[in-house]
């Protein structure tokens, strides 16, 4: 049963209003907070340590310290630890709930990517609309999520789709949201238990507010791409127009910049450290200005969140997520699509993609 909060409160909005508005926005800011903002991931040495599992064997050497992990001092605030599984993954087909069940981190509840972290509309809203501020509210409470948990996500691919969940609760205000860094693979290398069967939480009592990350529409995006950085986070083969598995139209929105999600990680599925992450991300921001917007998509604003989470890890904050992402921008008729390697792209008749007509359909 949800339990009624005094209602969501917002961030502060710079000309702009989120997805959940018809009207075209620039960008939503996220609330003011402190400029470093709060740690990113765990990593399972300190995960066990908080929930009491000793890892077989000791602990093995930790990764050099960075502001993007939590310490081993305990979750912040000293209160309870919250486990979800996002266990979801394009390549896997979706959801896999089966494997959930038989075998996932003790305690961790099943988080769907479609019925919890996305809601419904128009296929110009992409294929994972934001879910509405009092639906996500309610699924935070029957997560079980209390005030002042601390929130720990997990998947099977690095984070990738994870991060959505940490991305929607950080909009949502639960501060203390947390990835796992290496996921369910990094569990089970450490050699810790699993735990089968469904786990049903008793109903938390946090109250969930909204606004809290920077957030762009389509119109924001292209304004963004033109004066800003505006990144793709695709496979490189999708960015250049080479296929679509998934949506309608082919290539990436004109003057996007290609940066796959999947280059933040090391071959072990492992956020990759903080100084490989700056550095590239300063290969892509290099000669855009200090105070310029910048902003990012995927496929339907999943992986994107990924992004926005790594960039944060390497020091880039107030990132903004374009939620919608390419399956909504490929889905308005109105918008161009540039095709290639060049962020500008091209036509079939080689012109320059500013000379892009709306397509007909």
């Amino acid at each position: 049963m949800h339990r009624p909060c005094r209602g969501p409160e917002t961030g502060t909005r710079v000309g702009a209003v989120d997805s959940q508005s018809r009207s075209h926005t620039v960008v939503e800011s996220a609330a003011p907070a402190d400029p470093a903002g709060p740690p990113l991931l765990v990593s399972v040495e300190t995960l066990a340590a908080w929930l009491g599992h000793e890892i077989p064997g000791g602990t093995p050497p930790a990764r050099a310290a960075s502001p993007a992990f939590a310490s081993g001092d305990g979750p912040e605030g000293g209160r309870g630890v919250v486990l979800l599984d996002v266990r979801w993954s394009v390549a896997a087909g979706g959801a896999d709930h089966a494997a959930y069940l038989r075998g996932h981190l003790p305690g961790a509840v099943y988080v769907s990517m479609d019925g919890d972290l996305a809601g419904h509309g128009s296929p110009q809203d992409g294929r994972h609309p934001l879910p509405t501020p009092a639906d996500f509210a309610e699924t935070v409470q029957r997560w079980g999520v209390d005030d002042g948990d601390t929130v720990v996500v997990y998947d099977d691919c690095g984070g990738t789709s994870a991060a959505r969940a940490w991305w929607l609760l950080r909009h949502a205000g639960i501060r203390s949201c947390l990835v796992l860094d290496g996921g369910l693979a990094a569990w089970r290398e450490a050699g810790l238990a699993l735990q089968a069967g469904e786990v049903i939480p008793a109903p938390g009592s946090a109250c969930a507010s909204w606004g809290r990350m920077p957030v762009v529409d389509a119109d924001g995006a292209e304004a963004i791409a033109e004066a800003g950085l505006l990144l793709d986070a695709r496979a490189p083969e999708r960015y250049r127009g080479e296929t679509e598995p998934l949506d309608p139209a082919a290539g990436h929105i004109p003057r996007a910049v290609n940066l796959p999600t999947t280059g933040n990680l090391d071959d072990d599925g492992r956020l990759l450290p903080q100084e490989d992450l700056a550095e590239r991300f300063a290969a892509v921001t290099a000669g855009v200005d200090e105070d310029a917007p910048v902003a990012v998509y995927c496929g339907s604003g999943v992986t994107a969140a990924h992004q926005v989470m790594a960039m944060a890890a390497a020091g880039l904050h107030g990132v903004a997520l374009f939620p919608g992402s390419w399956s909504a921008w490929c889905n308005d008729p109105h918008r161009p699509v540039a095709t290639g390697p060049e962020p500008a792209g091209s036509v079939p008749d080689g012109s320059a993609v500013g000379s892009l007509a709306p397509r007909s359909r």
